[in-house]
């Protein structure tokens, strides 16, 4: 019903005014201050007295349009919390969110939110820093032309606290290692890795099956040796906190990138590096539920070598190892004449160096361009099990570990003679031995 058919319901007295009040949901007061203006002016005394008169709250003009001209000219590409945030930092313009959102969707600026979707239940946090980590990477045109690169992030499930974020060309094997050995480096080891089923991390024998826990990637290998355990995600709702990290992400890195004036891949890691990374942080990290870490400091002194990409050959009859098009030389090594028809391990190191492995051996190590390191690097001279590389550096340890015995050469015993026997001294020496071998007679009996 319409509030005039009400009001005459209870003025021809089918229903009370109270009942009309609970009808139109008002109050008592308000139905007694309606039934007396209609008596006094009729329907007209129930229009609002408030129209034509300005809100006591209204901003003013001036303000309108400053407001509006920033979105327009400068920070065009912010997203509505973003633009809010810098005015009260930038301009010094203290607005509330909900009157910045409304007026920026009024204007036509911003469009207005979808509906949400379904009902979901939040994961609840690890309770401390360390226990897992999250891993993944977004591809966006992060310098606002056409060139896209993904941001590979590693942050943390307790705290959301961002321990590496860098530009690469793709996400692959080699730069998640990168990442991974960064943040084991300064913030130590922790428990577990939480990512989604990229091949690099997984492999998935079919698609839409769960992966296959037993055939490691180089990754998945790494992180074995190291005693870190790995989880794989089966949706993008699965992994919200990094999504809904990303989405922060691309609504504010972009426009950082363009007000500071950076434009390459290199000044945007430098950026991250020096500035942003500890800004985000700050602005978007929250308290561990306890206190304490997961994280431990490693011990570790082959990271070296566990951070590398490990494929197995046999050595050829020409003592040479190939992948695919590129082929090495092994040397000849002092603990074997020939290494053919070995198993060697072949480590692609992330400086794109190559060392060459027979058990603890290193028996060769070369340049990004295949050419032979002459020398060794001190860091990386000695492998898992301490042994050095062949050549000279292999004769140092042959040299050391067989040292000659010292034994005296004072005149002692012998059970042969050596040469004959002359003089006095000597004839009384081989009179007594020969009467120690002659038998003794036996006793004659009673």
């Amino acid at each position: 019903m319409k509030v005039q058919d009400v009001l005459l319901k209870a003025m021809a007295k089918k229903i009370t005014w109270w009942a009309a009040a609970e009808i139109l949901g008002v109050t008592d007061r308000t139905m007694r201050r309606w039934r007396e203006r209609l008596e006094e002016d009729g329907y007209s005394g129930l229009a609002d007295r408030r129209k034509g008169k300005p809100s006591a709250q209204r901003i003013p003009l001036a303000t309108v349009e400053k407001v509006l001209g920033l979105y327009r000219e400068t920070y065009y590409d912010l997203n509505i919390r973003h633009f809010h945030e810098k005015l009260g930092e930038e301009h010094g313009i203290q607005l509330s969110y909900t009157w910045v959102q409304k007026a920026l969707q009024g204007a036509g600026m911003v469009a207005k939110r979808h509906k949400r979707g379904p009902h979901r239940r939040r994961r609840p946090r690890r309770p401390m820093p360390g226990m897992l980590l999250h891993i993944d990477g977004s591809k966006h045109r992060w310098l606002n032309d056409d060139r896209w690169y993904d941001l590979l992030v590693i942050l943390d499930d307790a705290t959301s606290e961002i321990y590496y974020a860098q530009l690469v060309e793709e996400e692959s094997t080699r730069t998640v290692m990168v990442g991974l050995r960064e943040v084991i480096e300064s913030q130590g080891l922790f428990c577990a890795l939480y990512s989604d089923r990229g091949s690099h991390f997984f492999v998935t024998v079919k698609e839409g099956e769960k992966v296959d826990k037993q055939r490691l990637t180089q990754v998945g290998r790494a992180m074995k040796e190291l005693g870190v355990q790995m989880i794989a995600a089966y949706s993008p709702q699965a992994r919200g906190r990094s999504e809904r990290s990303f989405g922060t992400w691309q609504g504010r890195l972009p426009q950082e990138l363009r007000l500071a004036g950076i434009r390459t891949a290199e000044g945007a890691n430098r950026f991250l590096r020096e500035r942003y990374i500890e800004e985000f942080n700050g602005k978007f990290s929250v308290p561990a539920a306890e206190k304490g870490t997961a994280f431990r400091r490693t011990s570790r002194s082959d990271l070296d070598w566990i951070f590398t990409v490990q494929t197995d050959r046999v050595v050829a009859q020409d003592n040479t190892v190939a992948i695919r098009d590129r082929s090495w030389q092994i040397d000849k090594t002092r603990f074997r004449h020939s290494l053919a028809g070995s198993t060697v391990t072949i480590h692609e190191h992330l400086d794109e160096t190559v060392s060459i492995r027979y058990g603890p051996h290193v028996v060769g190590r070369f340049d990004r361009k295949g050419e032979k390191l002459s020398k060794a690097n001190p860091k990386e001279r000695r492998g898992k099990g301490g042994s050095m590389e062949a050549g000279e550096n292999q004769k140092q340890v042959f040299s050391g570990s067989h040292t000659p015995l010292e034994i005296s050469q004072k005149a002692r015993d012998s059970h042969f003679p050596t040469a004959p026997t002359t003089g006095v001294g000597d004839a009384k020496r081989k009179a007594k031995a020969n009467a120690k071998a002659k038998p003794k007679p036996k006793a004659k009996a009673a």
